[in-house]
């Protein structure tokens, strides 16, 4: 029986497109002073900025306070399942490798390939960090990585933000390419038109993301010393995207190109070494910010002469498992196999009443139960795996886990209620009502086409997520102003779902999940809003690079690049 009138939203509520979006635009601002410029706590934060979107929800847009509050307590539960679910998993299966005590035969390891921990930033965060990104996404790479930069000797916020630096390049094709295929998807396209565009825009990105991260690693310094091996991981980095995106294997982009990078850095350090790898240590050791880490990591002189082929073998088993286990989870057969254990469910008071801008039924009068299928699961299948060929007790195991669970109360609150201000925002038309107000630049929008997914990510945390809110809107921006573009209407409609896509992707690392997420994996909780004031000028500084790229490539200048 459906209790409430339908819903559609109005994404002019004001008549005036410039102050519906500035009104819409109050949840954003709200999350960016209360935890950039007032240092709130991330869940205090968290907590105001949906209330804000809640009311901007049911003032201004008029949607029913029923209506709003079941759609914040379904966006809650998508944070936690999956999302705080991935995290918690991820974590866990890297806290058993230290408990186990093979996580310092991984960091011998590494030392092994270079004692320089510049280069070794580089092939953890970027390399495989964009692996982890390829294959899992929702934050492990994230995770993951920030906690082997500080097991190699990197202060706290040092490895946090080069971590979420470096996972920018990789995201648009993370998850098994998934953010790109619901962009085309969305669009109407076909995704081997979009595929490309967003690669090689992305590409171009990763020539620049190297040097940032060795900015951040070690200053001038760390450029001047470094800079031939960040630019020879760009180049192959993008290169290997720019070719395989434009194949059939386009959704394994960066696994490609991350095993690419790797194995060839590895040849390349054959022929030249850094120089100051030892004094560089000693560095990045160096708190960033005295405010909230009070002690120095001191370097320490790794001994590798113990290492064997076997325990190197054993040190790598976790992240072996991932790449097989994701690997073969991909396989369409075992993929619909995973599948059928999800569980659809009519979400009360959005079943039937909520409908999209367009007058259909939202995707959000459905949530479904996503067991097997999702990514925790799989991670959740590597822990145990790791801890039973580790020798661990089950006990201490599970135990681990129920640890890692405590400890994240607080980052899974603050994640639950970013998501739930994603979807009130999106639901009741906020989203889409900044998204018209930018796309009304009419021909010079192509400059700012990248803008939507880097707002979208911010809010949603998900690039995927920004990609189904924008990407039709990119599409019809292209239809219109595609007529006597240098481009055609078609190639129009390919540059902006494409480059819409690829924003998104500096959008992820000040987006409040992953700023938790990193918080998180560091063990700073409480800490986002000094990750935030780290990361916040490198993200403005991408969307920027890329807006210019994405405009240039509209017209004779860059069209080129284009398939």
């Amino acid at each position: 029986m459906v209790l409430l009138e339908a819903f559609t939203p109005d994404t002019n509520p004001l008549r005036r497109q410039w102050l519906s979006a500035l009104v819409a635009f109050l949840p954003v601002l709200a999350m960016l002073i209360t935890l950039g410029a007032l240092k709130w706590k991330a869940h205090w934060a968290g907590i105001f900025s949906w209330a804000v979107a809640l009311v901007v929800a049911i003032t201004a847009f008029k949607m029913p306070f029923g209506m709003a509050f079941s759609s914040s307590a379904e966006g809650f539960l998508y944070g936690i399942l999956p999302i705080v679910a991935i995290l918690v998993a991820a974590i866990w299966m890297y806290q058993l490798t230290v408990v186990s005590g093979r996580f310092d035969d991984l960091r011998k390891t590494f030392f092994l390939i270079s004692d320089d921990p510049r280069v070794l930033g580089i092939l953890i965060a970027f390399c495989f960090g964009g692996l982890l990104e390829a294959l899992a996404g929702f934050g492990a790479p994230v995770a993951i990585a920030a906690a082997m930069l500080i097991g190699i000797g990197f202060g706290k916020l040092r490895g946090a933000v080069t971590a979420l630096v470096a996972n920018t390049v990789p995201v648009a094709f993370g998850a098994v390419g998934l953010p790109v295929i619901q962009a085309a998807a969305t669009a109407g396209l076909d995704v081997g038109d979009v595929a490309p565009v967003s690669a090689r825009i992305c590409a171009l990105l990763g020539l620049v993301v190297p040097f940032l991260m060795l900015a951040i690693m070690d200053g001038a310094k760390g450029v001047k010393e470094v800079w031939p091996f960040g630019l020879f991981c760009g180049i192959v980095f993008g290169a290997t995207k720019w070719v395989v995106a434009s194949t059939a294997l386009f959704n394994l982009t960066e696994v490609f190109a991350a095993i690419i990078t790797v194995g060839l850095a590895m040849l390349f350090l054959k022929v030249w070494k850094p120089k100051g790898g030892r004094e560089a240590g000693k560095r990045i050791g160096v708190p960033m910010d005295p405010s909230v880490e009070t002690e120095p990591v001191e370097p320490q002189k790794v001994d590798t002469s113990d290492l064997t082929g076997q325990r190197i073998l054993m040190a790598l088993v976790p992240y072996i498992l991932v790449i097989v286990v994701f690997a073969v989870a991909a396989i369409p057969s075992i993929k619909a196999v995973l599948g059928k254990a999800d569980i659809p469910m009519k979400w009360p008071g959005l079943s039937g009443n909520l409908m999209n801008a367009a007058d259909k039924a939202a995707a959000h009068q459905t949530y479904t139960w996503q067991i097997t299928s999702q990514p925790w699961f799989l991670l959740f299948i590597v822990a145990v795996l790791v801890g039973l060929i580790y020798r661990m007790p089950i006990g201490q195991i599970f135990g681990e886990l129920w640890v890692n669970i405590k400890k994240m109360r607080f980052s899974a609150l603050t994640i639950g209620m970013v998501v739930a201000l994603a979807y009130v925002m999106g639901d009741s038309g906020q989203t889409l009502a900044l998204g018209l107000f930018i796309a009304g630049a009419g021909a010079i929008y192509p400059f700012l086409a990248p803008s939507l997914g880097w707002i979208g990510t911010y809010v949603t945390g998900s690039d995927t997520s920004a990609n189904i809110l924008f990407s039709n809107l990119q599409s019809t921006v292209g239809q219109q102003i595609g007529q006597g573009s240098y481009l055609g209407v078609e190639g129009m409609k390919h540059l902006l779902v494409g480059t819409g896509a690829a924003g998104g992707v500096v959008g992820k690392m000040i987006s409040p999940q992953s700023l938790t997420v990193a918080a998180t994996a560091i063990g700073l909780a409480g800490g986002e809003s000094v990750i935030l004031r780290k990361v916040f000028k490198y993200s403005i500084l991408l969307i920027v690079l890329m807006c210019i790229l994405a405009g240039l490539m509209s017209t004779p200048v860059l069209a080129w690049l284009l398939p």
